[in-house]
């Protein structure tokens, strides 16, 4: 019996049914699709993470204790790949003779490192000039002392007499805030700026050198065992993987307990590692929880547009004889049938987008759960849906109950409480809690082993997005209901003589066209907001990588080889729209050393973009002016300002190195303002102030950055720059792309783009569905209807109006109020996740085009649906009867 209702079903019913499934496919595809983003952007982040370590642990050894009994203890604690003896030493400092001048530097310090370091360590060094076989010196410290390969530098030794070496190649650092870390600094303390001036050698003669030294000043000499772990036992998870490391750090200082300190630098990565996973899952409930609320929300509308035929199929059933269990036996099989068709379809369907718009495999290990919580909700939508409202009929104890109207013409529970109202204050609530406090939705606090998403934050886009909902239940139901003259208005240019007569129906049939209404508006606002928030991320990270690559093409030269000796030839090449030069020196704030740009403030702007969000005043260009009027104004930045205890018109004395003796003098200033961002600054401590005034007073007018505005690709342009900055020793240059590429990919291993089109995808088949599929399958449901009033010699064009209207309205009623609505969760997302951006975004992106096209698919939908109903009345009116 089972078997013949299925095939009777599939039969007679073809599209009602694959219109149910496609719903629960859509839910599942959804689901199992942004499940496996989010499983692998957070495995890829791990990964990232790990590999931009250049040395995972660095072991600095208490004076006395031997090297190789704290190797052994670091391989009890944790599975090493690499490890690497590094012995240090503090000078006086340097001295070169280059013709018939004398170059002198401060403290430095020298490293001894072994041959193969260099090997098993690649990202530590980057060579400039000559071999790495020998004596190496920084680049920063052969410019000081004005030597290249093959000069004589003189180290003057603490306590002892100077010696000389030959220099075999000049290399630089690129992580030196690392390689010479204050190994045992409180968690919380400010960090040491590297030292500016240091010598590489090889081990033994470092020993040669400086054993005499550690002798007589064993404090002046410290040694590191550098360590690389073998990463394959790692978790994908950076969470879990941030514990596992730490853990082994523990570990490993409790076997070496005054022996040796240890500064794990991969837990410190895994440690931001983790906090970007977490804002991945804040973007996966933000902006796909919704969305499968919303699919689960159309299939049970799809579902419970069949209601009104499985009542009539339960009725003939027991007028058949049919029992209660029998009944729920065949409901069930129908509902298996959605269920599990959808399921299937969905994972298809999931499988081939991942692939395709996100870049990524469907099936791994970390994707295994998503894929399986996607498969029970597909399995479990339609039946809970169809089984719920198959059991209820079923307790009708005869065929009159069963055929009776259900549904009086009275207020439900939730309006008669308000619970729309109530949501609605309660997301208020919970908004101005969370974002007039200044409370981060993701808690990631350094050095803690755990780290959390405040989900109380969620609930109030999330109440919104219901309340609203409710509310437009509430308004469409009285508006049916007491505005029916009014209507009859609106819809006389369609209706003509019969909008009355229509109006009238709508309001007899309120509570399924404020079904409609409603459910499209939940399309259209999860649909808006996702658009409208994608877009503006987008944007924003735009800005961001221009704020951090600091223009289209950045230049990037040295105090030796600054980039604006080349400012000519760069304005001239293709493409180049605009070109302003910038200088970056270092300026001491006391004894924090920090980064001091010398800018034009009249025409900066021509190359870079300042945002009003950069400057504490929100006025980017009036602070840009009061720096112009003022010669030796200085912009500070707020980290600066709070802990020197600033305030605007002081006086800051600053430290600057003038270009004829390479000495620190005194340099005043006047504090004029706050700056927050500034273009290619470091997000902590930095100032900005006029370069006419910097280079007066370091006798030096070279400009070590030049930044390109370009009209062409930014990477074209950076192609020919480098052409023109080649011969310049240590000059790079970047462009816009490659920076947004590495911003982009910060938050999310996945590229944002492809997850976007994603979501804006299923976003449009929900709007479809909504507009077109449940109007569809509603005027289906009224076809007997619709065949009577034939029987009674009404005219297509007559059934028409009745069809036109009713469509109409739901499609501008729907729109309105979604648009509207998705617009005001598209705010608060923003202001939510304020932590996403940086900086954060002045207003809203919206994407237009998008929009109009979302708009044009529901519009299309509608008529699809109508223009089909409206085949269906051109049947001759005794022969649907007989269908019916």
């Amino acid at each position: 019996m089972s078997r013949l209702w299925l095939l009777g079903l599939v039969k007679a019913l073809m599209a009602r049914l694959a219109g149910a499934a496609a719903g629960v496919a859509v839910a599942v595809a959804l689901l199992a699709a942004l499940g496996a983003f989010l499983a692998q952007s957070t495995a890829s982040m791990t990964r990232r993470a790990v590999a931009g370590v250049p040395v995972d642990w660095q072991v600095q050894l208490v004076p006395g204790t031997t090297v190789q009994s704290v190797a052994a203890a670091i391989g009890k604690a944790a599975a090493v790949a690499r490890l690497q003896a590094v012995s240090y030493a503090d000078v006086n400092g340097f001295e070169a003779h280059t013709g018939a001048t004398v170059q002198t530097t401060g403290n430095g310090k020298v490293l001894g490192i072994t041959a193969s370091y260099i090997g098993d360590y690649p990202a530590q060094f980057r060579t400039l000039l000559g071999s790495l076989d020998g004596v190496l010196i920084t680049q920063q410290t052969a410019a000081n002392l004005h030597v290249t390969v093959g000069d004589a530098v003189t180290i003057h030794r603490l306590g002892l007499a100077p010696l000389d070496v030959r220099v075999a190649g000049i290399v630089d650092l690129p992580y030196a805030d690392s390689l010479f870390q204050a190994v045992g600094m409180p968690a919380n303390a400010a960090p040491q700026a590297p030292p500016d001036n240091v010598l590489l050698m090889p081990r033994d003669e470092w020993h040669r050198l400086f054993d005499p030294q550690a002798a007589i000043r064993p404090d002046s000499i410290r040694v590191q065992l550098h360590v690389r772990l073998t990463h394959d036992s790692l978790s994908a998870d950076p969470q879990a993987a941030f514990v596992a490391v730490q853990g082994a750090a523990r570990n490993l200082e409790a076997r070496i307990a005054g022996s040796g300190i240890v500064a794990d630098n991969l837990a410190a990565r895994l440690d931001a590692a983790r906090s970007d996973a977490l804002y991945a899952e804040v973007l996966f409930l933000f902006l796909g929880a919704p969305g499968a609320l919303l699919a689960a929300l159309l299939t049970m509308a799809v579902v419970a547009s069949g209601a009104g035929r499985r009542q009539r199929d339960q009725a003939l059933l027991r007028i058949r004889g049919a029992s209660g269990a029998q009944i729920m036996k065949l409901a069930a099989v129908e509902a298996a049938c959605v269920g599990i068709g959808g399921t299937i379809a969905g994972l298809l369907l999931a499988t081939a987008l991942t692939r395709l718009v996100l870049g990524v495999g469907m099936f791994a290990a970390s994707t295994i759960g998503w894929i399986a919580a996607a498969a029970l909700t597909g399995s479990l939508l339609a039946p809970a849906a169809m089984l719920a409202t198959a059991w209820i009929d079923a307790r009708q104890t005869t065929v009159m109950a069963a055929r009776m109207a259900v549904g009086q013409d009275r207020a439900r529970l939730l309006q008669r409480i308000g619970l729309d109202f109530i949501l609605i204050a309660l997301s208020a609530l919970i908004f101005w809690r969370t974002s007039s406090t200044g409370y981060q939705v993701v808690l990631a606090a350094e050095g803690m082993p755990s780290s959390s998403v405040d989900y109380l934050a969620f609930l109030a886009p999330l109440l919104l997005w219901l309340g609203l909902a409710l509310l437009t239940v509430r308004v469409c139901l009285a508006g049916l209901k007491r505005g029916q003259e009014r209507l009859a208005k609106w819809l006389a240019p369609i209706a003509g003589s019969l909008s009355g007569v229509v109006a009238a129906a709508m309001s007899r049939q309120r509570k399924r066209m404020t079904q409609g209404i409603a459910l499209v508006a939940l399309a259209f606002a999860f649909a808006v907001s996702t658009a409208v928030f994608n877009t503006t991320y987008n944007a924003q990270a735009l800005v961001d990588a221009q704020l951090t690559n600091g223009a289209d093409v950045t230049v990037t030269g040295t105090p030796q080889t600054p980039a604006s000796t080349k400012l000519k030839e760069l304005s001239a090449l293709p493409g180049v729209s605009a070109v302003q030069p910038m200088q970056h020196r270092l300026a001491y704030v006391a004894t924090d050393l920090q980064d001091l740009y010398g800018i034009d403030p009249t025409h900066i702007g021509e190359a870079t973009s300042l945002s009003n969000a950069f400057f504490a005043g929100g006025n980017a260009q009036k602070t840009l002016d009061l720096l112009a009027r003022t010669a030796d104004g200085v912009l500070v930045s707020e980290e600066t300002v709070n802990d020197f205890q600033l305030h605007v018109g002081d006086t800051l004395n600053l430290r600057l190195q003038n270009a004829k003796d390479h000495q620190y003098h005194v340099v005043a200033f006047r504090f004029i303002g706050v700056v927050r961002e500034f273009p290619t600054a470091p997000r902590d401590s930095f100032l900005v102030a006029n370069a006419r005034y910097v280079a007066q007073h370091t006798d030096a007018d070279g400009a070590e950055v030049v930044l390109l505005k370009t009209s062409k690709a930014p990477g074209q342009v950076a192609s020919a720059a480098r052409a023109v900055v080649a011969a310049l020793p240590g000059v790079k240059v970047t462009d816009l792309g490659q920076v947004q590429h590495i911003i982009g990919s910060s938050l999310t291993a996945v590229d944002l783009g492809g997850l976007s089109r994603l979501e804006l995808g299923f976003a449009i088949l929900m709007v479809a569905g909504a507009t077109g599929l449940i109007l569809a399958l509603g005027l289906a449901d009224r076809r007997r209807t619709f065949a009577i009033l034939s029987a009674l010699g009404a005219k297509p064009r007559q059934l028409g109006a009745f069809l036109w209207s009713e469509a109409l309205l739901v499609f501008a009623a729907g729109t309105g109020v979604g648009t509207l609505t998705g617009f005001a969760l598209a705010w608060m997302l923003v202001k939510l996740l304020t932590g996403v951006f940086d900086p954060p975004p002045e207003f809203l992106s919206v994407p237009w085009r998008y929009l109009a096209a979302l708009v044009s698919v529901a519009f299309v939908s509608v008529v699809l649906a109508v223009t089909g109903a409206l085949r269906e009345t051109r049947i001759p009116a005794v022969q649907r009867m007989r269908e019916l």
